[in-house]
């Protein structure tokens, strides 16, 4: 199961002021159970080497990540 890492202070900060916290705990969960799931839209990024992905937050706001070993 995948864990994401503690956020940055900057980025737990931008998430409160726009709003975001239900959103993304939302997220956060079903992506944590299932990195696939549906309405997260999982998708690997350009350069696709680097092994950069993203998921969907809401329709505006996207979360980046990198898959360790």
């Amino acid at each position: 199961m995948p864990l994401i890492s503690e956020l940055r202070d900057d980025i737990k900060k931008y998430i409160k002021k726009h709003e975001l916290s239900k959103k993304w705990e939302k997220a956060k969960k079903l992506f944590e159970k299932n990195q696939s799931h549906p309405s997260l839209n999982t998708e690997l990024l350009e350069p696709k080497h680097r092994l950069i992905y993203s998921f969907r937050i809401d329709r505006r706001y996207r979360a980046l990540f990198i898959c360790l070993p």
